[in-house]
């Protein structure tokens, strides 16, 4: 039985900016689901995260875990002084391999990028015995280049190899074909990273595997291969095709879904209203029930919060159990909305919402910053757009809304609402929650909480 290796990518993803406590809940996650390798990004902000992979270094037991290198020695030793404390360590060399690439990225022509990858390996190598090189868009470049600089960081030292389809350029036969004959030539476990642009990335990564590929980079969310689905897959076609993953089946569609709430991704449409069921699990709190309580419920769904966090989950269950009992659905939605975000910046004191048939919307939002009380009142299209519209007077900014959704966490005219907004800043995602059975008040939660994380990290920078 050949066993498939998956690297989970969610925490390399463009698209997301996830706070501090989101990034070790996910990564707890993955190493609960028994993923091989947790990929991360480069280092960026040395301060804060070297100090990010080195708090996961502390609790991720099975899970290898990767942080990229970039086009630097000091990416490298940054690398590398994040993952003095890990179990199993992985530094991933990731360049472009095609001409354009090359010149774009790296500015680098053939010849000065041989001698790169073959410095960037042998650094890497002096200080983890793990090192992965990885081609970024492999199947645009020149086959007898690629080939060339994969010898050369094999010969460096690379304990394994990735070619990626970036472009999402080829069907999943010839992708297939093409990752066979990496795998002949690279005398090291070769894996693949597959875009999901054209819906073919799990097609493409499955039929690699049976030409010879080791592992398969997957992420939940985002345009690569859908974690969830390709595992599935395995367990579905692993005993007629023989292969098989490490993947923990019963740990896949619970853990999936927590890291769905936490990185506000739903399936459905942008404008569109769904229902998000999960299992029960026996759970039902209430406005009398302690911080013990709570916390206890809590970890029955796979969160393991700071006590700071469960006093933070518990004030929201009270808050919520006023209107209705809190079951596991409700809970799981709590946990993404209040305990894994940034510290409070702006707190939502209080809102109040006119909106009629022969009226225009209007709202008036009062918030909180550093003690004092600001008042913004504002008309907009409609009540939602008029919170918005008062919240943008109070904070002084107006940031790109790119998405903005609300669920119903449960069925019924008592249904919680779930919302998520999506800001965009400086060309980066901000992703709040917000819960209530108001899905106004949801939705300025959520506002509140993208605007929180921005004016956080900008405050860090």
């Amino acid at each position: 039985m050949n066993t498939i290796k998956i690297a989970d990518t969610t925490l390399c993803r463009e698209d997301r900016s996830f706070s501090f406590k989101e990034k070790l809940e996910i990564i707890r996650q993955l190493d609960r689901m028994n993923c091989d390798a947790i990929e991360l990004p480069e280092i960026v902000n040395p301060r804060t995260d070297i100090l990010m992979v080195r708090t996961a270094s502390s609790f991720v037991k099975k899970s290898i875990l990767s942080v990229a290198a970039g086009s630097t020695e000091e990416s490298i030793e940054n690398a590398a002084a994040a993952l003095s404390a890990a179990k199993k360590a992985r530094i991933r060399i990731t360049v472009p391999t095609s001409s354009v690439g090359m010149e774009y990225f790296m500015r680098k022509k053939a010849a000065g990028m041989l001698e790169w990858i073959a410095k960037a390996v042998s650094l890497a190598k002096t200080h983890v015995a793990d090192v992965e090189f990885c081609a970024v868009d492999a199947t645009r470049s020149d086959e007898e280049f690629l080939l060339e600089a994969i010898s050369t960081a094999v010969s460096a030292g690379a304990t394994g190899v990735s070619v990626c389809d970036s472009a999402a350029g080829m069907l999943p036969d010839d992708f297939a074909e093409f990752a066979a004959k990496i795998v002949e030539k690279a005398g090291v476990p070769v894996g693949v990273a597959c875009s999901d642009i054209n819906g073919l990335a799990t097609a493409e990564a499955i039929m690699a595997t049976r030409r010879g590929v080791a592992t398969v980079k997957t992420s939940v969310g985002g345009d690569s291969v859908p974690t969830e689905t390709f595992a599935t897959l395995i367990k579905n076609c692993g005993d007629t095709y023989g292969f098989e993953s490490s993947i923990s089946l019963t740990e896949l569609k619970r853990i999936t879904e927590q890291i769905c709430r936490i990185a506000g991704i739903t399936k459905n449409d942008k404008t569109g209203v769904a229902s998000v069921q999960s299992e029960d699990n026996g759970i039902r709190l209430d406005a009398s029930d302690t911080v013990e309580a709570v916390a206890s419920a809590v970890a029955k769904l796979g969160y393991d919060l700071s006590d700071e966090d469960a006093q933070k989950v518990h004030e929201e269950v009270c808050r919520v159990a006023e209107k209705r009992k809190v079951g596991s659905a409700e809970l799981e939605a709590i946990v993404a909305s209040v305990a894994l975000q940034v510290p409070d910046s702006y707190k939502l004191v209080s809102y109040v919402i006119n909106n009629g048939n022969i009226i225009n919307s209007s709202a008036q939002v009062t918030l909180e910053r550093d003690g004092k009380q600001l008042l913004g009142v504002a008309i907009g299209d409609g009540p939602i757009d008029a919170a918005f519209v008062a919240i943008e007077q109070i904070i002084g900014h107006r940031y790109e809304l790119d998405d903005f959704q609300i669920q119903s966490v449960t069925e019924g005219k008592e249904a919680m609402g779930s919302a998520v907004v999506k800001l965009r800043f400086e060309g980066k995602l901000y992703s709040g929650n917000g819960i209530s059975v108001d899905i106004i008040g949801a939705s300025i939660r959520a506002y509140i909480n993208a605007v929180n994380k921005i004016v956080y990290e900008e405050h860090n920078d």
